[in-house]
């Protein structure tokens, strides 16, 4: 039988390149984050970070962003390799969840950033057990504004106050 030189094993099929192992196996969080600006405010936050990141070679994952926003310009403006963003589009909010969870635990993205409506204790309980086995950035954006732009329009407006809608009854 033939002795090992040292512990380490000769087949090259077991070597670990630990550094990646270990920064690949770290439990990353996902942070949620309210928004009233579609989530302009916060990209623009993150938009060095996400240049940092592009820089990497894995997937910058969009889902489901608002085009009011103008995130193109704002990522390119910061440096983001444009060819290194995935846009997704969504249909409704359980796919936006499920795509989120596919690109956090997939190890192809370095960032993944969700445009959702508000979340309820289901959804981040579910984000919760993602986080887990996330092995990438993650980030929602809850439109907050979304819940007051019916309330704000009736507030605002004069015609619907509700001294106007209903008159004295003879």
């Amino acid at each position: 039988m033939k002795h090992l030189l040292g512990n380490a094993p000769r087949h090259p099929g077991l070597w670990l390149d630990l550094d990646s192992h270990v920064q690949d196996s770290q439990q990353r969080d996902i942070t949620t984050m309210p928004t009233q600006t579609q989530g302009r405010a916060e990209l623009q936050q993150l938009s060095a970070q996400l240049a940092q990141l592009s820089q990497q070679g894995r997937w910058i994952v969009l889902i489901s962003p608002p085009n009011a926003i103008g995130y193109k310009q704002l990522l390119a403006k910061a440096g983001v390799r444009m060819d290194r963003v995935l846009l997704v589009h969504a249909k409704d909010e359980v796919e936006v969840l499920w795509a989120m969870e596919r690109a956090l635990t997939s190890g192809t993205s370095s960032a993944v950033i969700s445009w959702t409506q508000s979340l309820d204790a289901r959804d981040i309980r579910r984000l919760q057990l993602v986080a887990k086995s996330a092995r990438a950035m993650g980030i929602v954006l809850e439109e907050v504004n979304v819940h007051l732009q019916g309330e704000a329009l009736f507030d605002n407006h004069e015609a619907f106050q509700q001294h106007q809608l209903f008159g004295p009854i003879h």
